[in-house]
């Protein structure tokens, strides 16, 4: 089917692109290739699919209301999936403008196009980060998440809550994805992972937040898309709006859906840096450092409300994925294994 996808030159966007052209599907990408962070990177992601017969480029702003009603109305997609948003929870100390200019605003447009046109289902990125305040273990959909602590959190809980009315309002199929900590080839340059990897290669410290204490639940990207591609392929219908004794959070009577995704065993921090150190064969050298503003200690995801919806269950160890990592890394940037 014709499938619009946002973010297409970014870390998830890009392998999800991949895979939908692989199944034969016809994907209109729209990404603006901002310079956040490496361009060059975003560039070559998009080299691995952009000549494909069945793929259409756009570098368009999410915020350019008639740009995006353009693609809408040319091309008339069945299904879309936004990924596109302006990422980073510390960013927006900085820079609070663009979250709202890209996560809220260029939003709705995507959302305005979806109800315009006939769009069968829109799935979109949410965070775990929504979950802020909240320290019940693990996070679950069915949870309050009403105390957001950084901006970043604060505009994708607004989407979440502007899919959910123009679900009600309007019948628009609508998906949901809190997003937690994903990993993997290809991936962000302001994540941990390549944070660390890129420091201890240069034989430099690693700053290591409140003293290394996180637990993350840590997703493999290949499993991250797979659970995409199945919630996008079950469009949601309308349900009961009580879970049979309470008011329930993630449920309504409008066809809207809210789910975790990412893997339900999190994993040490220390202990995921201890695999890297394994796989690329050097100790890291850590600064260890308080709790940073607006962060978490954990993360926990409480996945069987997707694993009963479309089957998801994660299949790749942290080992496995984080040797995958490295073993792209040096392929990239050319780095020789001296181990």
């Amino acid at each position: 089917m014709k499938i619009l996808v946002t973010g297409t030159a970014g870390f998830i966007g890009s392998h999800l692109a991949l895979r939908l052209l692989e199944r034969g599907d016809e994907v209109i990408g729209i990404d603006n290739l901002s310079d956040y962070y490496d361009v060059n990177l975003k560039k070559a992601r998009l080299a691995r699919f952009s000549d494909h017969p069945q793929y259409t480029h756009l570098t368009v702003d999410l915020a350019d209301r008639a740009a995006i009603d353009a693609a809408f109305a040319r091309y008339r997609p069945k299904r879309v999936i936004n990924l596109a948003a302006q990422a980073g929870v510390r960013y927006a100390a900085e820079n609070p403008h663009i979250y709202v200019s890209t996560n809220v605003t260029g939003f709705l447009h995507i959302i305005e196009g979806c109800r315009h046109h006939d769009v069968e289902h829109l799935v979109f990125a949410s965070t775990s980060s929504v979950y802020g305040a909240n320290t019940r273990m693990p996070f679950s959909e069915h949870q309050p998440a009403e105390h957001p602590l950084t901006l970043y959190a604060a505009s994708k809980k607004a989407n979440e809550m502007m899919a959910h009315s123009y679900a009600h309002l309007y019948g628009l199929p609508c998906t949901g994805l809190r997003f937690f900590t994903v990993y993997g080839p290809w991936g962000r340059p302001d994540m941990a992972l390549f944070l660390f990897t890129r420091a201890i290669l240069a034989g430099e410290p690693i700053k290591v937040f409140n003293h290394g204490h996180h637990r993350r639940s840590f997703t493999y990207i290949d499993d991250i898309v797979e659970g995409v591609i199945r919630t996008l392929d079950a469009v949601p219908e309308g349900n009961p709006g009580w879970n049979g004794k309470a008011p329930d959070p993630a449920s309504s009577l409008a066809p809207y859906r809210i789910f975790n995704i990412g893997n339900e065993k999190p994993v040490a921090l220390l202990r995921y840096i201890d695999v890297l150190e394994q796989c690329l064969g050097r100790k890291a050298q850590m600064e260890m450092l308080p709790l940073q503003a607006g962060d978490v200690p954990d993360t926990e995801a409480d996945m069987s409300s997707l694993t009963s919806a479309v089957g998801y269950c994660p299949q790749v160890s942290v080992e496995e994925g984080v040797a995958n990592f490295v073993r792209w890394y040096r392929d990239y940037y050319r780095v020789p294994d001296q181990t």
